[in-house]
């Protein structure tokens, strides 16, 4: 139905009240309005409010998600709301811009999400979604509601075939799919057999430990920075923080020349989940460039790692990968890594996609690094899905590339997560840490690597914490347990 919705800012009083999305609560007893996985029906029952609500159930990489594209003025502000039940139900907006997005881990009476953003200077739609994860059960929508200032054109839904706006899924802005055929046996990059066992650190966030105590204790000297974001106006930030714009950073460049003292080196990755990446917002690959290199120059990179996710997965191929070409050729050292989230059966179509436009642009990617954890476990043991999935990876880069599965895997980097992940059904303890290290040594990986050395600690049992804390692992452990293991991949 719709009803109940919040009121946002910006614009006239009037504009501010303004309900904009068609169909809200699905009460027309259809889809219309909306763009849907075949896996979304509307329900009589369970509803929020009215007669009719959406269920969606997700199966293999397929989020059930439902999606519909609003027109919006610039420099506004919006207020998206609805009702969901269920495991892991994600609600959202993605656009020029723009990311925002709330979740719930489990609903089981009807719950309330809302998120906000602020357009920006050149937004004139948005995409809002809702949508499930994979390996969870059925959920349930009702009540959606998007206020704020109407847009000077018309409301439109994507097409029927479009597909979701997720970490796995092309966003609305995604670059046209290019051609699947691999372009042959041309030479691949060198393999790149330095900086095996990188550990993912958020510096600035998530509780960090002190950089000399992590090396002292668990003879990690690898890192990988996370993450650098645009804190407005094509400017990088450490978290797209405002107040921690690269360009004055006095803390995380310590911390880097704390770990090349001790005979490591780092990396710092671009993107993440939350945020915007400077690919969304600088507008052309030279602007962009221009900011990537402002972040290699201050810590003297020779490594970079692109972690495009959510609405920046797959979108502005052109601008981000002709950026890429750009670094490559200014700096020739230069390593690139290609951080992509997986599903069940490998690369989603938006994984595979990204490498195909970097072929076809010209660009190396020296690594590609797999997220090897929330695809959700349906069957089996943890070890055994992981090894599918990065099987299943070598596979697809040798079609890619038109490569043999040993130069697949010696450019491939297989990532972890440590204890509880994002999804319910999936927890990765320290015999699943030796048991994967054993596999990636096995098929001489480029890289063994995993989020986080922040959670790499036990939690407090006196304090509430999130079911994948950010700073801490949910299992017994001691620690550095997960690092430990980590730096003992030698390739």
């Amino acid at each position: 139905m719709g009803a109940g919705a919040l009121v946002a800012t910006g614009g006239s009083a009037q504009a501010d009240t303004t309900q904009l999305l068609a169909n809200p609560g699905f009460e027309t007893g259809s889809l219309s309005g909306w763009s849907c996985s075949t896996a979304d029906t509307v329900v009589t029952s369970p509803v929020s409010s009215g007669s009719y609500a959406l269920s969606g159930t997700p199966a293999g990489s397929d989020f059930a998600q439902c999606a519909q594209t609003v027109s919006v003025q610039p420099n506004s502000t919006y207020t998206l709301t609805g009702k969901v039940e269920g495991s892991y139900v994600y609600l959202g907006a993605t656009g020029t811009g723009v990311t925002a997005s709330n979740w719930t881990p489990s609903a089981t009476t009807w719950q309330t999400l809302s998120t906000s953003f602020t357009t920006g200077a050149t937004t004139t739609s948005v995409q809002v979604y809702v949508h499930g994860w994979y390996g969870q059960p059925a959920f349930s929508a009702d009540d959606l509601s998007l206020v704020g200032p109407a847009g000077g054109g018309a409301t439109s839904s994507p097409s029927a075939s479009a597909s979701p706006t997720t970490s796995t899924s092309p966003s609305a802005s995604a670059s046209p799919t290019a051609s699947a055929s691999p372009t042959g046996t041309a030479t691949p990059p060198p393999a790149d057999t330095g900086f095996r066992h990188p550990v993912y650190m958020m510096p600035l966030d998530n509780s960090p430990q002190a950089i000399s105590d992590i090396i002292a204790n668990s003879g990690e000297n690898e890192f990988l920075f996370a993450f650098v974001l645009d804190s407005g106006g094509c400017t990088p930030a450490w978290d797209g923080n405002a107040s921690s714009p690269v360009s004055s950073d006095t803390a995380v460049l310590a911390d880097v020349n704390a770990a090349r003292a001790a005979g490591g080196d780092v990396s710092v990755s671009f993107g993440g989940y939350n945020g915007t990446e400077l690919g969304s917002t600088c507008g052309s690959s030279s602007a962009l460039a221009a900011a990537y290199q402002k972040v290699i120059d201050k810590y003297k990179l020779n490594r970079i790692d692109l972690d495009w996710e959510n609405g920046s997965l797959d979108a502005n191929m052109a601008v981000r990968w002709g950026a890429i070409k750009q670094l490559e050729s200014a700096n020739p050292n230069l390593k690139v890594t290609l951080t992509i989230p997986m599903t069940t059966v490998g690369l989603p179509d938006t994984g595979r996609d990204e490498i195909q436009q970097a072929i076809n642009n010209g660009a190396r990617i020296d690594r590609v690094n797999i997220m090897d954890f929330d695809f959700g476990l349906t069957s089996g043991s943890e070890t055994t899905a992981a090894e599918s999935v990065a099987s299943a990876v070598v596979a697809q880069l040798q079609k890619l590339y038109g490569w043999d599965a040993p130069t697949a895997w010696a450019h491939l980097s297989v990532q972890l997560m440590n204890g509880h992940t994002d999804q319910g059904s999936e927890l990765f303890t320290q015999s699943t840490f030796t048991d994967l290290l054993g596999f990636v040594q096995a098929n001489h990986a480029a890289a063994f690597s995993y989020w986080d050395v922040n959670r790499d600690r036990a939690c407090d049992p006196s304090v509430v914490h999130n079911w994948a804390d950010g700073a801490c692992s949910s299992v017994t452990q001691n620690p550095y347990d997960f690092t430990k293991i980590i730096t003992k991949f030698t390739g």
